[in-house]
């Protein structure tokens, strides 16, 4: 069992870079992104674990399903398609199928998410 909650200390995470090191674009920053996968590993069909980025917006085509639960922050998300827009705060969960292009802003100094991926089809 991989526990979440608010109150825990958090993992030190890996710095990841910009995110075009992950795949994005940056709109407005500079952004700092980092992450930890403590379940599987990249090229397995599900893996997790957390991430975190500093204050900015991205946008970014998801590669995977991902289910997310923001842990600490304030994040606005847009769905490209749709043009909605849901902004989280701590303990707010949703579901990005893959192939879904979203505009990321990060409004507060930093964000931390923990988050499960699939790489399947639905």
């Amino acid at each position: 069992m991989l526990p979440f909650k608010l109150s825990m200390d958090r993992v030190e995470l890996d710095a990841w870079g910009a995110p075009e090191e992950i795949g994005a674009t940056t709109i407005e920053g500079p952004i700092k992104v980092a992450g930890k996968l403590l379940f599987g590993t990249l090229g397995t069909a599900v893996f997790g674990g957390l991430y975190s980025a500093t204050k900015g917006k991205y946008r970014v085509v998801y590669a995977f399903h991902d289910h997310a639960t923001l842990l600490d922050g304030d994040l606005a998300i847009t769905d490209e398609t749709t043009g909605k827009t849901t902004v989280y705060g701590p303990c707010d969960s949703g579901i990005i199928t893959k192939g879904t292009a979203v505009a990321r802003d990060i409004r507060s100094d930093h964000i931390h998410k923990s988050y499960l991926a699939a790489m399947a089809d639905l």
